[in-house]
Formats: structure tokens, C-alpha cells, sequence
């Protein structure tokens, strides 16, 4: 039981880090508005470099707040499916 609430408590902690930065609120916002995109197309909707928006997809990505598919050449970010009651209710307020 305690393992069960320490390993929750740490991927609650990781999910509330990868939110407490603005650039990755304007992509998880750019995402609810937009639908699955491309690292480019976040880069460009959010004004933001290339290398800079990669890094912080693989914050959220690791956070599971996002997820990723490959096409092609292209990675493709979208909102994550199964999520937190905590991360619904930040992404709503977005």
C-alpha cells in the first residue's frame, strides 16, 4: 500500500512540475484548441523555437499529459487520453 501511494504521489509531483512552466501551458492550450500536431506547427503557434518546443513536449510527454505518434518523419503530439483528475482540471481551465 505505501509503495502504491508513494509511486502515485511521484507521478502526481512530475505531472504538477511539467505544468508549472507558461510554454508548456501555451502548448497544452495550443493542443486543446488545435488537436494533434506537429512539433513544428506548436512551434510556430506558440512562437517558440524548434528545439525549445521539443524539449518541453518531452517534459509533457514523460509527464503522460501528452501523447505522441510517429508518421512518417513526422512526430505527432495530442493531448494523452488517460488522465489524472488533476491534469482534466488544469487542462480545462486552459
Amino acid at each position: 500500500m505505501e509503495k502504491y501511494f508513494y509511486k502515485h504521489m511521484k507521478a502526481l509531483e512530475r505531472q504538477l512540475k511539467a505544468f508549472a512552466n507558461k510554454r508548456r501551458l501555451a502548448i497544452v492550450s495550443y493542443l486543446k484548441r488545435r488537436g494533434q500536431s506537429s512539433v513544428g506547427d506548436i512551434a510556430s503557434g506558440i512562437k517558440l523555437s524548434f528545439k525549445a518546443t521539443s524539449k518541453h513536449l518531452v517534459i509533457l510527454y514523460g509527464a503522460d499529459v501528452l501523447e505522441k505518434q510517429q508518421v512518417s518523419l513526422t512526430v505527432l503530439y495530442a493531448l494523452g487520453q488517460s488522465q489524472t483528475a488533476i491534469t482534466k482540471a488544469i487542462i480545462n481551465v486552459l
